[in-house]
């Protein structure tokens, strides 16, 4: 389930990127190149920033709350 939020996240990111870039300012585009960059690190590392932001915002608190007595 994470790693679909995390695809969602990435394609989002770079539509809203390109429409920005489009219609605000084309200095948007290096945040869509910032995207497409780390989605290839983490191809290689196995390791990417959104996963780890997602497990300390949303998806500890689920595993906290369940180890409430």
């Amino acid at each position: 389930m994470l790693e679909r939020i995390i695809r969602a996240i990435a394609g989002t990111f770079i539509l809203l990127s390109l429409v920005l870039g489009y219609y605000v300012n084309a200095q948007w585009y290096w945040f869509t190149a910032f995207v497409g960059l780390n989605l290839l690190q983490s191809s290689f590392t196995r390791w990417c920033l959104m996963e780890d932001i997602l497990n300390k915002l949303v998806f500890n608190r689920k595993k906290a709350a369940s180890e409430l007595p």
